[in-house]
């Protein structure tokens, strides 16, 4: 993957994310900022190591993509957040903690959903791809386990990580609300061979 191709995709996230953060504007009835993704590829022990991480300090809300590309995301939200969403969206008062109850965990459900549900819309229109979303789901134990379909060897497959963080702002304070994006390395064989294909204006690129 060269520089090209490497913007070529943040481009491609940046207008997803965009349509993202507007649909969860409206619920969370604030501005939502988004800061430019990082496009990293990392063996699957660095992605295994970085995701624990997350996991200590954040409640993690996955959904897998599936059809013609094979991927997962996780939605990691702080205490604060979910303390700060529960008040705007369910008029809650309730403690910084990572502890849920039913109302809350379905909040989080449905704003990982239409989000990653605008990510995953806007990626098979400009790829041209067949692939949707399935209902989010809050797992349990280890995430490490989670990924487990997408490297189930880890010695020889490099999944492809994008790590993107989005914002959710209101008035003058923000709160980082992690989004990652996970592809297995077949997938990412094939972005590679849309975007080199590809002028995203629906035309063909010509042989040279």
């Amino acid at each position: 993957m060269n520089e090209l191709e490497r913007d070529i995709i943040r481009e491609i996230l940046n207008i997803g994310l965009a349509r993202a953060a507007d649909s969860f504007a409206v619920i969370a009835q604030e501005r939502v900022m988004l800061e430019v993704p990082n496009l990293d590829l990392l063996p699957s022990t660095d992605i295994i190591g970085r995701v624990r991480e997350y996991q200590a300090r954040y409640v993690a809300i996955q959904s897998d993509i599936r059809g013609d590309f094979n991927g997962s995301t996780f939605m990691f939200f702080s205490g604060q957040h979910i303390q700060r969403l529960s008040k705007v969206c369910l008029r809650m008062q309730v403690p910084d903690s990572l502890q849920l109850n039913e109302l809350q965990e379905s909040l989080l459900l449905e704003i990982s959903n239409i989000i990653t549900g605008a990510l995953v819309t806007q990626l098979a229109n400009i790829l041209k791809a067949s692939i949707y979303g399935a209902p989010p789901l809050t797992p349990t134990g280890d995430l490490s386990t989670a990924l487990h379909s997408l490297m189930p060897d880890p010695d020889t497959l490099q999944p492809l990580i994008f790590s993107v963080i989005t914002q959710f702002s209101d008035k003058n304070n923000s709160v980082e609300l992690p989004l990652m994006l996970f592809f297995d390395r077949a997938t990412f064989e094939k972005i590679l061979e849309i975007i080199r294909t590809y002028d995203f204006l629906g035309k063909t690129q010509s042989a040279a």
